[in-house]
């Protein structure tokens, strides 16, 4: 058995193709949102109780390798996985996109996380369009001077930024769609997440010549690493 840690278009495209490859596959799903995109073959929704309830379940149902292919910014579960493959003995992948890169008419700004974007936000904008996700939004709750043109897939909790507008929506986007949003505001905040399924909103930034504030990525543990599902498939078929 092979476990995915899923949650993205890159993982639901591996289990595709390994399942494909007459390889029996579980992926596994955070919870976080309502209604998931459900890859092919066998799915589990939920934790695993940390890094030692992931080894027990490695150990439980004989796993041959893991592939985490999560979100870039979902560290935790890195970190997890990182440790109950250390403990199991047990390969592991993981499975990144490469990040985004300024083209030459790009006007971006970085952040190191979603508060130190918080603070260099108010120099670069009054109205701002929002796409970081809903767990990050408290970090903004305190700009009560800007305005925010929040994008989220689910509801989110408080707290919110008192001045907003919600809109809920999936991707992949459209530019001439997101061009229209980015009208409405001065500068755009989102992580950098890379991959097409989000990157029609830099398009749209870019042409208008509006700034955008990147978040960078989280620094994950060190281990075996492919950059496309076609790699990661290849090692998997090593195993």
């Amino acid at each position: 058995m092979i476990l995915i840690l899923g949650g993205t278009g890159e993982a639901r495209k591996l289990a595709e193709d390994l399942v494909r490859n007459e390889v029996r596959v579980v992926s596994s799903l955070a919870g976080r949102v309502a209604r998931p995109r459900l890859p092919v073959g066998e799915v589990r929704v939920g934790g695993f109780g940390g890094p030692e309830g992931l080894a027990a379940w490695l150990r439980e149902n004989d796993v041959k390798a893991v592939v985490d292919a999560t979100h870039p910014f979902a560290e935790r579960i890195g970190a997890n996985a990182a440790k109950a493959a250390e403990q199991t003995r047990t390969p592991l992948l993981r499975l990144a996109r490469p990040g985004w890169e300024a083209g030459e008419h790009d006007v971006w700004h970085w952040a190191d996380d979603l508060e130190d974007a918080a603070k260099k936000l108010p120099e670069l904008g009054e109205r701002v369009f929002l796409t970081s996700g809903r767990q990050g939004l408290p970090a903004f709750a305190h700009l009560d001077d800007l305005w925010f043109l929040i994008r989220c897939v689910d509801p989110p909790e408080p707290p919110l930024p008192r001045r907003h507008e919600l809109i809920l929506a999936r991707g992949p986007y459209e530019v001439a769609a997101e061009r229209e949003l980015l009208e409405r505001v001065d500068v755009l905040v989102t992580k950098d997440s890379g991959g097409t399924q989000t990157s029609a909103k830099l398009t749209a930034a870019r042409e208008l010549g509006k700034p955008v504030l990147l978040v960078r990525r989280p620094p994950r543990p060190s281990t075996e690493a492919a950059a496309t599902v076609a790699e990661a498939v290849e090692w998997v078929l090593s195993r």
